[in-house]
């Protein structure tokens, strides 16, 4: 996954027509290092899908902010510069809810690319 740690770098990323999922983490933060083992191969299964990216909030400055990201670990995802759909709440996150944000995240975009 590739680590964000400017706000530049986020607005390029997510400025794409390609999906892209932004992964609010922080190196502090103990549900997002649960998520840690698991995402290379959930990031495998998607690679032909969507980029996933990693954003810590502690380098970006005000980016979550901006974002409204209150809990993290937060999953979003966005296309052409909008936010398409979002995974977050203050419960850490399965692999099996993280696979099925996922999906939704590729279908909504799929539905809006028809």
């Amino acid at each position: 996954m590739k680590k964000i740690t400017s706000k530049a770098e986020f607005d390029v990323l997510t400025q794409s027509s390609n999906l892209t999922v932004a992964v609010f983490k922080a190196d502090w933060c103990v549900d997002c290092r649960f998520i840690d083992p698991f995402m290379p191969e959930v990031e495998q299964e998607f690679s032909q899908l969507l980029t996933l990216i990693e954003v810590d909030v502690e380098q970006t400055g005000d980016l979550s902010q901006e974002q409204n990201i209150l809990g993290i670990p937060s999953f979003v995802a966005y296309a052409d510069g909008r936010e398409l759909i979002r995974f977050v709440n203050k419960n850490r996150k399965s692999r099996e809810e993280i696979v099925e944000f996922l999906k939704r995240a590729v279908e909504v975009y799929q539905t809006l690319r028809s």
